[in-house]
């Protein structure tokens, strides 16, 4: 900030002596051209007596502090607008980002769901499998089940019965008791055959034992 006091004061002293050197000049070329000196002398000097001399303004260090930190409106302008545009950026990242997390999610929960089983075949073939699977001979299935569930349902695995809600191939009652071996007991043949084996299997011991237990009482 000397620097600065140093610089006015020298720009006022370089002013002064150029204003004697013009003086000066003037002069000598009045003195030349054979004019009176004293004509010279008043054109060079000012008529006014009284007039002072420039005062020169010191800029004081914490003036000049403030006015080099004061920011323009048009550059607060563009930094308010930076700021904004940064912003925003970052906020969009964040929901790109989200935004996968979500779909990796949802692709997750696609799979699980495409896991369940399903069948789409015959289900007295996938009965009579079951059926072997328990050990029991291939009688079991054509001499008692076959005829059993064709009774029930005619092996229809959306079948429901008015009257008594018993729902699906083996006509279960009621029906959401096969949600115990899958939750799409509603839909899939698969499940219902397999909840209704292990119903005759606890219940009766095998599906022949079912099938008279019906041919006596009218149910199973």
């Amino acid at each position: 900030m000397l620097l600065n006091r140093m610089s006015l004061r020298s720009t006022a002293t370089v002013g002064a002596a150029t204003l004697v050197a013009g003086a000066t000049f003037a002069v000598s070329a009045f003195a030349d051209d054979s004019v009176d000196p004293n004509v010279a002398a008043n054109a060079a000097v000012p008529e006014t007596e009284e007039s002072a001399p420039e005062e020169v303004v010191e800029t004081s260090e914490e003036e000049f502090f403030a006015a080099s930190q004061e920011i323009g409106e048009d550059e607060l302008t563009t930094l308010r607008e930076q700021a904004r545009l940064e912003r925003d950026a970052a906020l969009g990242n964040r929901t790109q980002t989200s935004e996968a997390a979500g779909s990796d999610i949802e692709e997750e929960k696609e799979e699980e769901e495409e896991e369940l089983p399903t069948y789409t075949g015959d289900p007295r073939g996938l009965a009579l499998e079951m059926v072997l699977a328990q050990g029991w001979s291939a009688g079991e299935f054509h001499d008692c089940l076959e005829p059993l569930w064709e009774k029930e349902s005619n092996w229809n695995h959306t079948a429901q019965n008015p009257s008594s809600g018993a729902y699906g191939i083996p006509q279960s009652l009621p029906g959401d008791k096969m949600a115990t071996h899958g939750s799409d007991w509603q839909t899939n043949p698969a499940t219902q055959i397999a909840w209704g084996i292990d119903y005759i299997k606890g219940r009766y011991g095998t599906p022949c034992g079912a099938w008279a237990h019906s041919q006596s009482v009218g149910w199973y």
